[in-house]
């Protein structure tokens, strides 16, 4: 097999003999009247009699995934991207010069086709090439399409390649486009507003985040990109919009992971009069109604389980469930005192062996024993409910427990995929909260809220009842495709920057065969 710069010097001079012809070498347009896909659908279920009484005209395009030639019959096979058609190509049936751009052609060029449709005695739909027309060429030879691309690295740093030679990645990205399609009618039908909200923010609020920091220059001001919508959405409903949501962008500068990006797509809504368990049911509909709308079934396959996400969903504390899960790991009954004092939280988590910070208080250790000894085993929808008030500073705590807020986590698969509270609407409360907040940053806690004296005052106009929520599409979409990491559902996720040689390794290994 020639090498790669064999290659690529061959199929340069094949786009210079296209040129000496009089072909253009990047032409403007071509008049596509069907898609491939249209054909395919349209006529796959024809006889070749049909076919033949029919004589169907078409004009086409795509690229070009097979070379075949066998004596005077030779064929192309083209792919819109989604589904794969057949050409014949005959010297004696297209004008001299398109049959000398055929002989000019390479692996994953692209053309477009004039002709009939018809079946081959192998019976496989065809078109009959009357026209061929040359409307661009692939410099660099695509992977074999026996081998594929297997190689993650180039799949997530070169997506445009994984789309060509891996049509099941391109179905992933379909299937995520209908869910957000899909959760947009869901709230839009249940009268909620469609909104934006800024992007980049003085203070980066609605969220405990390490922010992204950059600089507004004209305005010589500090800026933070968003971590969370929450506090400019709140602040919509006190100006009366009664349900607000957006299909957000979030920027959170923290590890990266198979189910953390640091750039990550949110659906954020609030609803005034409403309550956390309100929206446990409307969140039990939502995921429901996207399943069935995107897969035509409430049942997924994630990770080896089969997982149902037909409501009622289970329900569980979080304290009780991190008092049940360290009682199982200790062997031991353990009191739910053990999670409502300091000191016996911090004893019981050296007892787990699992660290904490010096400051932290109950709430948050026992939030950090949930997390360690529970995440990973809700594989089954399980809203995680009643969180400590400690982690939580925007929520509102439950009348009869101060120390604890109205709050849930939906977890699926193992892993969170909405968090949702009760919102605190008490100006008082909320600027208490973040006085705590700005102590614990203080201490050393980058991720605390920091205070927001506009929110604050927003709220002394008044909040009604509201409840809120944000629901990780990312994780939804991983979830609906079966995808075990984020990187599989995001088109072009964070990648380490390459130095000059890794990357030209990269390049070569991505037209390698063997890869």
């Amino acid at each position: 097999m020639a090498s790669l710069e064999e290659q690529i010097t061959q199929r340069r001079a094949h786009l210079d003999a296209l040129v000496q012809l009089g072909v253009p070498a990047y032409p403007n347009r071509f008049d596509r009247r069907h898609t491939v896909s249209e054909l395919v659908q349209a006529h796959g279920s024809r006889t070749g009699e049909e076919l033949d009484a029919d004589r169907p005209e078409t004009v086409t395009s795509g690229r070009i995934l097979g070379i075949r030639s066998f004596g005077k019959a030779n064929f192309l096979v083209i792919s819109d991207g989604l589904l794969r058609l057949q050409v014949y190509i005959r010297q004696d049936s297209l004008p001299a010069l398109d049959f000398k751009i055929f002989q000019l052609l390479d692996f994953g060029d692209w053309v477009g086709v004039e002709g009939r449709l018809f079946r081959t005695k192998t019976n496989e739909l065809t078109v009959w090439a009357a026209r061929l027309h040359f409307l661009a060429k692939c410099h660099l030879p695509l992977p074999e399409k026996w081998h594929g691309l297997t190689d993650v690295e180039i799949r997530y740093r070169q997506r445009y390649l994984d789309l060509i030679v891996n049509p099941e990645s391109r179905q992933v990205f379909e299937v995520r486009s209908k869910v957000v399609t899909a959760i947009r009618e869901f709230m839009t039908t249940r009268g909620y507003v469609e909104v934006e909200t800024p992007m980049m923010q003085p203070i980066a609020g609605g969220a405990l985040a390490r922010p992204f920091v950059t600089h507004h220059n004209a305005l010589d001001m500090e800026l933070f990109l968003r971590i969370a919508p929450e506090l400019y959405l709140k602040r919509l409903v006190v100006g009366g919009f009664d349900r607000v949501f957006e299909i957000n962008r979030n920027f959170r500068n923290e590890g990266i992971s198979t189910q953390h990006n640091p750039e990550f797509t949110m659906m954020e809504f609030y609803q005034a009069y409403a309550d956390y368990h309100q929206l446990m049911q409307m969140t039990e509909e939502l995921v429901a109604t996207v399943a069935q709308r995107v897969n035509g079934s409430d049942r997924v396959l994630f990770n080896g389980h089969q997982i149902s996400l037909a409501a009622p969903f289970a329900r569980l504390s979080l304290r009780e469930a991190a008092r049940d899960a360290a009682s199982t790991r200790l062997g031991r009954d353990v009191p739910m005192a053990s999670l409502r004092s300091r000191d016996l939280a911090a004893a019981l988590a050296r007892e787990l062996g699992i660290e904490v910070d010096a400051g932290a208080g109950a709430g948050r250790i026992a939030t950090e024993l949930f997390e360690r000894l529970c995440e990973d085993r809700l594989i089954q929808p399980t809203f995680v409910h009643d969180f400590p008030t400690e982690v939580s500073p925007l929520s509102k705590q439950r009348p009869d427990d101060p120390e604890t807020v109205e709050r849930f986590e939906l977890y699926i698969g193992g892993f969170e995929v909405a968090n949702a509270f009760s919102e605190l609407n008490d100006p008082r409360e909320q600027r208490r909260r973040f006085e705590d907040q700005l102590k614990e940053r203080a201490g050393g806690d980058a991720e605390a809220h920091q205070m927001d004296e506009d929110y604050v005052r927003a709220l002394e106009y008044g909040l009604p009842p509201t409840a809120g929520e944000g629901i990780g599409i990312d994780r939804l979409v991983m979830l609906l495709t079966g995808s075990p990491s984020i990187r599989d559902v995001i088109l072009f996720p964070l990648m380490r920057h390459l130095s000059s040689r890794d990357a030209t390794d990269v390049a070569a290994d991505a037209t390698d065969p063997s890869v």
